[in-house]
Parts: structure tokens; sequence; C-alpha cells
């Protein structure tokens, strides 16, 4: 039987807008980093792109070295768009990037136009896609002029192959830099995703500040620190987890499951419960309480993962107290 979306799919979910565009996405986003590979079960790929959808999750974020492999989550994510999304894909934002490692030899990484350009083609080919909504340049190339790098994003764009693109991974100036290279060249920089969570805080030191002054949106990966900042790891390593099956390519491992920071989660887990919420949900709650923050990207290895993220909108509304609570707990 075809797939058919809830109906009431658009009643609930929140939509925040992008910057200074006329775009607008949902402010929770289904990543594809991690559990969309070769060896990840498709019928369970299936059911969480479902799963996200059917609550209004309208944005898929994927990279051309996602997986594992590399390249295997586009795939995956193009052969379940071209079985069930197909008819909705004008309901749809899909993203890729480019700028880490991707194949042998001097052009299969960083920023240069030759790279991203070739990169763009096969993500296209492996999604089965005419265009990509948003292209992101994953991480800056020291190696490569930025208005090299900002060049080919604007090439993607008069091309048809993306209909916006942002930045990944750049520091305050150089997003600067970017932002303004990209503006003279008649193709504004729609967003920008950085690492951020109540763990990982250095957006906080100027970034933040760059993109609502320049009118970028802001959407942070990782905002649960890839299940640091939830109930997973509250009392030992699950066998299904990511430091459990030694993922690579970034993944959580071991070394970060220190005492200190699961005595924090734990700590954070009994806030969270005292405002009726999940620890997850708590975390990207602290995210989006934010209005500099379009939404949030998070990653997931089971559907109810998704639902249980999508609570975190019924309250990201924190009490001064609240708020110096937490900070209390991460300073340990």
């Amino acid at each position: 039987m075809a797939y058919q979306p809830n109906p009431a799919r658009y009643e609930a979910m929140e939509y925040r807008r992008c910057g200074r565009s006329g775009l607008q996405l949902p402010a929770v986003s289904l990543g594809l980093w991690q559990n969309f590979g070769e060896k990840d079960a498709q019928a369970n790929c299936r059911t969480m792109l479902r799963t996200a959808f059917d609550a209004g999750i309208t944005h898929f974020d994927l990279a051309n070295n996602y997986g594992p492999p590399p390249g295997a989550a586009e795939e995956t994510f193009g052969r379940l768009l071209h079985d069930d999304f197909r008819p909705y894909r004008d309901e749809l934002i899909i993203s890729s990037k480019a700028g880490y490692g991707m194949w042998p030899g001097p052009y299969g990484d960083g920023g240069s136009r030759k790279y991203l350009i070739s990169s763009l083609d096969q993500s296209l080919r492996r999604m089965k896609l005419d265009y990509v909504d948003i292209f992101y340049h994953h991480r800056p190339d020291p190696d490569t002029p930025v208005e090299e790098s900002m060049g080919a994003l604007d090439t993607l764009v008069r091309q048809g192959k993306a209909l916006y693109v942002g930045l990944s991974n750049y520091p305050p100036e150089q997003a600067r830099r970017a932002i303004e290279v990209l503006r003279a060249l008649g193709t504004p920089c729609l967003i920008h995703q950085p690492k951020y969570s109540l763990l990982v805080r250095e957006p906080e030191q100027g970034l933040l500040d760059v993109l609502a002054e320049e009118g970028v949106g802001c959407i942070p990966f990782s905002p649960l620190a890839q299940g640091l900042l939830t109930d997973k790891y509250l009392k030992g390593i699950p066998d299904d987890s990511r430091v459990a099956r030694n993922l690579g390519n970034g993944a959580l491992d071991e070394n970060q499951l220190t005492p200190a920071n699961v005595a924090k989660a734990q700590k954070l887990n009994e806030l969270a419960q005292a405002r009726q919420q999940t620890l997850a949900q708590l975390a990207l709650a602290w995210v989006l309480k934010d209005p500099r923050i379009t939404s949030v990207i998070i990653g997931a290895s089971k559907p109810q993962q998704i639902t249980d993220a999508i609570g975190s909108l019924k309250n990201y509304q924190f009490s001064p107290e609240e708020l110096t609570q937490i900070e209390a707990i991460l300073k340990g």
C-alpha cells in the first residue's frame, strides 16, 4: 500500500522563519548523519522518515559523507524518497553538504570549486534529485580562498542545483566574511549550522550575534551531544548505542562518556523530571529558547526518539531560577 502521510501533520509542528529569508523550517529537523547507512535496517529508516513527516518535520539534513560508509545515507534517503515521498517533494526541505574528505586524490576534499560542484552532482545522483533545497559548505578550507568556495555555491544556485546555500562549522569572523561575499554575489547566505548544545557553548562566543546581525538563520547540530544529553547513558552503555557500535566518522565514543559528563546528565535529568520533561526534551528546549535559533537537527535510531524530541516544543520557556540551576550543574 502506498504511503499516505498524516493529514494533520502541520497542526502541531512549530515553524520558524530562517533569518531574513522567506523560508520557514520546522523547529525540529531530522539529520541522517548516522543510522541511515548500508548496515542499518531499511525498514527502520523508512519508519523514522515517515514518523518525522507525519509529525510535521519537513526538513531532512544530509551530507555527502554521511553513512557509513560515506554516501550511503544519501543513497538510502534517495530510495525511500523515491518510494514514499516523491509526491510530496514540494513539501520537503532537503539539504546536503560538502567539505570533508569524500574520494581519493586532491579534488575530493576541501572547498575548491572543482570539489564542491562535483560533490553536489554526485549527491543529486545518489538521492535521485534534480536539486537540493539547501547546499552547505561543510567547513572552512584554509587552503582555498573564501571567494572561490562561495563562488561555487553561487554557481550551484544559478545552475538550479540548489535553491539556497549555507555554511557549517565556520567561526564568527570567517562566517561574517563568507556571508559578505555571498551577498555581493547576489546569493545571500540562508543559514549556518554549528555544533551547539548545553555541553558545547562556543557559538555563544560571537557566532550567534554575527548571524543575528547578518540576518542568517541558525540550525545547530548535535543539540543532544549525540545522545549524551538523553537518558541513554545515565546507567551505562546500551548494546545498540553509538558508543557500543564504534561508528567512527565523528560519532560519540567512550572517551566522551566521562564520569563528570555523566554526572551532569544525571543532575540535568532530575531538573527535566521536575519540569515534566525527558532529559532530551529539556536539552532541546534549552537550545530552542533562543529566538536566534531557527531549528535543531536531531539524530535518531528509533521512531520514538523523534516523537520524544518533538515533545520539547510543549515547553521551551525557562525561569531565571532554572537557568541558574542549569549553569551551576554544567560548571560541576
